[in-house]
């Protein structure tokens, strides 16, 4: 995810056509194997428009969740990923995921996987997965006093009579229906400066029944909103003149399987920022308590360093987010 909104808008700036429904995401998990050029395997994918100069990471990372998948034995579960953002990424554009197997075992398999754009490393990931087993339960409680996300006003909601091509994104144009707890950061940051913030997050429509594509789901949407922790501490927002993001690199724990039929609270915590980085943590439990999976990820930061208290720009327009 790049972010800059200190120009004119990016290579994709229509003002709307998006429609509310999970189509953007499920178009960024089509998978076509090709003939692999380095490794064992590979399938190509293509990003999805967005308003912004290049793609968004979440788009990676699924791709890469999905071809993964797709490399190993069925009896065997995703549990992590680590992933590295190497360079910007064209939008509506092929991607060529290649896989090496590093390694099968009784218990678990490994594998990279290296996303190549322009005949250039983009992307780079290693993945492990796990056959099931009976051990040891425990995990961090679900945060309590958080508002049921019927109560909480959606991302169009939030951002009535705000025009512009950012706006329809943030409102329809991300698959996923968003409600943040205390409120949203795009256009300003109410209240106090604070490190932590939470997230409903539902498909606009229903996904297949397949428990592969709830996963790379859960990969997909867990970097949208991961970093606006940090940018709630320094009291900046996604408009903010001069405000440049980009994912940098990404971890990820699968620790039971994903379903997101209903509602899931994505809880997040700003750990540091320094040096134009800001890392942050989130959990993501289902509407149940259950944690299904934790996200790090660590991302650029630099802006102006000034936070935007000022009412709500009428359009977004002129910004590039």
């Amino acid at each position: 995810m790049i972010v800059a909104l200190d120009g004119a808008p990016g290579e994709i700036h229509g003002g709307g056509g998006y429609s509310a429904s999970a189509d953007t995401f499920l178009a960024a998990v089509e998978l076509t194997p090709t003939e692999p050029r380095n490794f064992d395997l590979a399938f190509l994918a293509t990003t999805q428009r967005c308003p912004w100069p290049k793609a968004y990471g979440g788009d990676m990372v699924a791709q890469a969740t999905a071809a993964a998948i797709r490399s190993v034995d069925p009896d065997r579960g995703l549990h992590s990923m680590h992933s590295y953002f190497l360079r910007p990424v064209d939008i509506g554009a092929e991607i060529r995921y290649e896989i090496e197997l590093l390694r099968d075992g009784r218990g678990y398999s490994t594998r990279q996987i290296r996303g190549y754009q322009n005949d250039k490393v983009v992307y780079v990931c290693l993945a492990s997965f796990q056959v099931p087993e009976i051990g040891v339960d425990y995990s961090v409680p679900m945060p309590t006093g958080v508002p049921d996300p019927e109560s909480l006003p959606s991302s169009a909601a939030a951002l009535a009579g705000v025009s512009g091509a950012p706006a329809q994104y943030w409102s329809f144009g991300r698959s996923f229906d968003q409600r943040h707890v205390p409120s949203p950061v795009y256009i300003r940051v109410d209240g106090n400066r604070v490190g932590t913030q939470a997230v409903w997050l539902r498909p606009f429509s229903a996904l297949p029944d397949q428990p592969e594509v709830h996963t790379a789901a859960l990969a997909y949407v867990c970097d949208y909103t991961i970093l606006e922790a940090v940018l709630r501490a320094n009291g900046l927002a996604w408009a903010d003149p001069g405000l440049v993001t980009a994912s940098l690199d990404h971890a990820m724990w699968f620790h039971r399987a994903a379903r997101l039929d209903d509602w899931v609270l994505y809880s997040q915590q700003a750990v540091s920022a320094q040096h134009a980085r800001g890392l942050a943590v989130g959990h993501l439990h289902d509407r149940a308590g259950r944690l299904m999976a934790t996200v790090a990820q660590e991302g650029l930061i630099r802006g102006s360093g000034t936070a935007h208290t000022s009412p709500p720009h009428p359009t977004l327009e002129s910004h590039r987010p």
